[in-house]
């Protein structure tokens, strides 16, 4: 039987200066679904579209057309754009995983083990300023869980907990993938509710 690869995470976690909210995803896909070397960099996922939505009414915001007998021929999402959008606002980003094994070729939780997860302590520590962590999947929620040992929230909701000499509120997402079975207004409207009650909007 063939032994599963380990793979470690290609990307630092992203934590300007002063942020006050955290989210954390999993892991990323595979490198060949990226359009850039960020956060959520599959053009499948619609989280720099949600993003868009909830601050310019505008999907398209964060999204670079193809240009015209140029290098990108296919739509790209901005990573400068995004990175200081996201800086401005005191939103970090990172993943729960470290390292995972993954059993199929895709970023799928269902098939994603994490072998490692993230040092969060440390994370904060470099965030010194946060109060808000957000987490954007399931398996991104029960990995959190675990290392807080704080209740899962609902998906929309949140719960309080203690970390450290920290009080944190964890607020849980639907998912950005377009294999969550919610529309993409609604997605936003739930994010859009969370960054008003975090003081973003």
């Amino acid at each position: 039987m063939e032994e599963k690869q380990i793979e470690a995470h290609p990307l630092e976690p992203f934590l300007p200066e002063g942020a006050r909210m955290l989210m954390l995803g999993s892991f990323p896909p595979p490198r060949i679904r990226w359009s850039m070397d960020f956060y959520y960099p599959n053009l499948q996922n619609d989280m720099w579209r949600i993003f868009g939505i909830v601050f310019f009414n505008d999907a398209g915001h964060f999204v670079d057309p193809p240009e015209a007998g140029g290098r990108n021929a296919k739509p790209a999402f901005n990573k400068d754009r995004i990175a200081a959008f996201l800086a401005g606002k005191g939103i970090a980003l990172g993943d729960t995983a470290r390292t995972v094994i993954r059993h199929k070729g895709n970023a799928s939780d269902k098939f994603l083990e994490i072998v490692e997860t993230v040092d969060l302590g440390l994370m904060l520590e470099r965030l010194p300023d946060c109060r808000y962590i957000v987490t954007t999947g399931d398996k991104a929620t029960s990995a959190l869980a675990a290392l807080t040992g704080a209740p899962e929230p609902p998906v929309g909701g949140h719960s309080e907990f203690r970390y450290g000499d920290r009080s944190l509120r964890h607020y849980r997402m639907p998912s950005s993938s377009r294999a969550y079975p919610l529309p993409i207004a609604k997605k936003a409207e739930v994010y859009s509710a969370m960054m008003r009650e975090a003081g973003l909007i």
